[in-house]
Parts: C-alpha cells; sequence; structure tokens
C-alpha cells in the first residue's frame, strides 16, 4: 500500500492545479505596471515649438529678386556656352580690376 499522506497530496494537487490541454498551453499571465512617466527635459534641450516660429521658406525669394536671380543665371550660362565656342564674354571688372578692350 501506498503512502497515504503522498496519495492525498497528489489528489488535492490535482484537484486545484488546472489540467495542461495538449502542447500548446495558454502561457502564464504575468501583469504589466504601466511605465514610469519620463522625465522632463530641460528647456534647452525640449524639442521646438513650431507654433511660435512662423512658416517660413527662405529658398523662396521675392518675385523680383527672383527674376534678378533668373536674369543672372541665363547671363552665366550663355557665357558658359559661348566660352565653349571660344568666345569670352565674361565681365569687365574681375577683383575690381579693368579687364579686357575697353569699349
Amino acid at each position: 500500500m501506498q503512502n497515504p499522506i503522498l496519495r492525498l497530496l497528489g489528489w488535492i494537487l490535482t484537484a486545484l492545479t488546472p489540467r495542461p490541454s495538449g502542447r500548446h498551453r495558454a502561457p502564464h499571465l504575468t501583469w504589466h505596471l504601466p511605465a514610469p512617466p519620463a522625465p522632463q527635459l530641460p528647456h534647452h534641450a525640449s524639442p521646438l515649438d513650431g507654433t511660435a516660429s512662423p512658416l517660413v521658406r527662405p529658398y523662396l525669394l521675392g518675385d523680383a529678386e527672383s527674376h534678378l536671380e533668373a536674369r543672372r543665371q541665363r547671363e552665366r550660362r550663355r557665357a558658359l556656352y559661348l566660352a565653349t565656342l571660344g568666345i569670352d564674354i565674361g565681365p569687365n571688372r574681375i577683383h575690381g580690376i579693368p579687364v579686357g578692350a575697353t569699349r
């Protein structure tokens, strides 16, 4: 005959613990505590407030400035194209010194 205390303990454990049902058992539930709040950053390291600054796109020039810049770009491109043909139409002054024939 087996030990009656051992049989009683085995019966209590089987009655109180859930039986596993096959190979795929439900994982043990763990309670997750909420994460503590993040510490506040100092003012100099905090992100910038986008609403405090106006929306400015400095790469967009004003209407008159853009026309002037486009004209200068066309002059530079024309000078480069003519330089490939051997025609020099550079500026009349380079670093404040007059160059080329005077007209």
